[in-house]
Formats: C-alpha cells, structure tokens, sequence
C-alpha cells in the first residue's frame, strides 16, 4: 500500500501541467523581395543586356560630384597640420596648456575617400582625458590655429556644437570632441559638451574603422557620392543620413550569392529597389548596424513617416527609371518635380506614389468629452472606422 497522501500511482497531481504563460510572439524581420538574392528562381524572358548609358551617366555623375584637385589639395594641406599640431599637443603638451589629450582620430567622408565636391571638409575626433568644458574647447582650437599661423596661413577658430571648425583659406578642418569614458559619469549639462554628442563623435570612429575594413571597394565609394546626391535632389530621400548610405551602398554592391561586386548600374537600380520594396519600413529585417550591439536596425533611427517617405519617393524613381528616365533622376535634365507630378515616358504615365502613413491624430482635453456627447445624439448611426 502506498505512503499516506499518495497513491501508488505517484504524487497526488501527476499528469497535471500547470496552465502555460501568456509569451508575446517573437519578433520575425521581413525580408522584402530583392531580385539579386533570388535570381536562379526566376528565368529571364529575354538575355541580360548591359544598361551602357546607365553606366555611362552614373561614372560622368560620380566624376562631376569628385572634388577637384584643388580642393583636394587644400584638405589634404590643413588636415596634415591640423593633424600635426594636435599630435604635438599630445605627446608633449606646453607648459600652461591644460587641456590633456588621448588620441585624435580621423573620420567622416575624407577619411573613407566618398568627399562631395563643394565641401572641402575634413572631420576630427579628439578624445580629451580632461572634462570637455567649453573653455577647454576653445583652448584647443585656438591653439591649433595659433600653431599653424607661424606658418603664414590665416585661419579662423569657430565654435560649433560638438567642437571647433578650423577654417582655411580653401578647406576646413573640423574637430569633434570627446572623452575617455571615465569622465562620462562626472559630465555636467550646464558646462560640459552633452554626452549625446559626443556618442556621436565616437560613433564617427566605430563608422571610419568599419569602412576601412569592409568598404574599400572602388563601386562603393562611387555609389555612395551618386546617392549623396539624389538624396539631396529629392526632398523624400532626406532622411538618409550618410552612415545610412555608406551601409546601403555596401549592401546593394558586395551582399548577393557571389560575393562579389556589382556593377555600379546594377547596383544602382538594386538600391532604389530595395528601398521600393520596403527595406526600411517596420518589421523589415533591413540592415544591421555593424558598429552597435543588440542586432540594432538601421532604418529604426528613423521615425514613421521618413521611413514611408523613403519608401513611395522611391517607388516613383524606380518606375522612371524603367523607362529610362535616369537623366532625370541624376540631374542632368529637368527637375525634382518628377516624384510629385505626373509625367509621361513613350506614352506611359508614371503617377507618383502616394503616402500610406498617417499620423495619429491627438485628442486635446475637453474634446473627448464633446465627442461622447456627439455620439450620444447619433446613437443607432454607424461609424466608419478611419483608414490607416
């Protein structure tokens, strides 16, 4: 006979599972539809001819949007002595001179060879072991350009709000400031350089060292100036920041089955392809930061309604380009107004894409209650849910 309390079956509630949690269903990215990936699974109704004139127009653009020598020439000359007196400045600091410094770094589209021309810029990040304190800011940079006037070169010191501009005759040099992650803890918003800036400036680092590493290839860099561009052509791609196009030209280029490069007009079209089909649109599995943990998304810094922009301003330039509207796109005919007019291409109209977003509408106080009475009136009156 079995114990008291129990049966000789075993314990008095065996068999009995105990009722299941309630679990939020997990996050499963989509991935939209991206021919290059899949190409094998569908068979080409005629042979692949190569777009001659797409190319054509995309390497011209590239070279009209390459700095000129010139310019090239004066970057280059104040990044070396800016670079120089802050090398200085570190190894071997001035008597009275308190600002104290880790290491300087260089970033930003000169660093990664994608400079625009018209923008003779260069980018720094110095990271101080002293408290970036507006005072010590404007120490550095005063310094750096007392350094470099005994070379005859008449520069200007301009606060800005993540550091200094060292401003040249013919190029600029701009510092970012940061500091070594002990101090972030003593930082005070009244004096000190806010920490979300200078997370960026050494986010700026993180994003040099990762396109040195994996973004060497020369289609990359050309891809990355035309689409500098079209975003600045069309007021729907302003969203795009440039980390977001460094990514996006990297992918559209270098991730297909082959591993190997793309064609700058293919990946030209595969670009605005991805971003038609809703790449960056929520619930998409997009592209993963490389230089941020937590398999964080790219497109989710942006909100919504950019993420909806990007998508349908992108739907209409692709459709254009079908019917080889690429002068157009790349700004050597016509205007932006193609993406919000209709226009028409060998008798086929292209109508723009509209928005599928809309905003929530806010409820102010005292509206809510005039609503309940209004329903209370029109009890029996069917209400028409508004569309999304």
């Amino acid at each position: 006979m079995g114990r008291r309390g129990r049966s000789s079956g075993g314990p008095l509630f065996a068999g009995i599972r105990p009722p299941m949690q309630w679990r939020s269903p997990a996050f499963v990215p989509h991935l939209p539809f991206d021919f290059i990936m899949c190409e094998n699974a569908f068979k080409r109704v005629k042979p692949v001819t190569e777009d001659a004139e797409l190319m054509e127009m995309l390497i011209k653009k590239n070279q009209d949007l390459t700095p000129s020598a010139t310019e090239q020439a004066a970057v280059l000359n104040i990044v070396t002595k800016v670079s120089s007196v802050l090398d200085n400045l570190t190894i071997a600091p001035p008597a009275g001179f308190d600002v104290g410094i880790e290491e300087v770094r260089q970033v930003g589209s000169h660093k990664k060879g994608t400079m625009m021309a018209g923008k003779p810029e260069a980018d720094l990040v110095v990271v101080l072991k002293t408290l970036p304190t507006t005072e010590a800011i404007a120490m550095l940079g005063n310094k750096v350009v007392e350094s470099i006037t005994d070379t005859n070169e008449t520069l200007q010191m301009i606060p800005t709000p993540s550091g200094c501009d060292i401003k040249g005759p013919g190029a600029t040099a701009r510092i970012h400031i940061a500091t070594i992650s002990s101090n972030m803890s003593k930082l005070d918003s009244t004096l000190h350089l806010p920490a979300k800036v200078m997370s960026r400036s050494f986010a700026a680092i993180r994003h040099a060292r990762w396109f040195e590493e994996n973004a060497s290839n020369s289609t990359i860099k050309v891809l990355i100036r035309v689409l500098k561009y079209v975003q600045t052509r069309f007021e729907g791609l302003s969203a795009l920041n440039p980390w977001i196009i460094d990514l996006l030209s990297h992918y559209a280029v270098m991730h297909n089955p082959q591993r190997t490069a793309l064609s700058i007009h293919v990946a030209f079209r595969r670009s605005l392809s991805l971003l038609a089909s809703g790449f960056f649109l929520p619930r998409s599995a997009g592209i993963i930061d490389p230089c941020e943990g937590s398999n964080t998304r790219v497109h989710t810094s942006l909100n919504l309604e950019q993420q909806d922009q990007l998508c349908f301003t992108a739907q209409t330039l692709l459709r254009i380009l079908a019917h080889n509207g690429h002068m157009k796109i790349l700004g050597f005919e016509g205007d932006p107004s193609i993406v919000t007019t209709m226009s028409v291409w060998d008798g086929v109209v292209v109508t723009p894409s509209e928005k599928a977003y809309e905003p929530p509408v806010e409820v102010k106080e005292g509206e809510e209650e005039t609503k309940e009475g209004q329903d209370g009136v029109e009890e029996g009156m069917e209400v028409q849910p508004q569309q999304q």
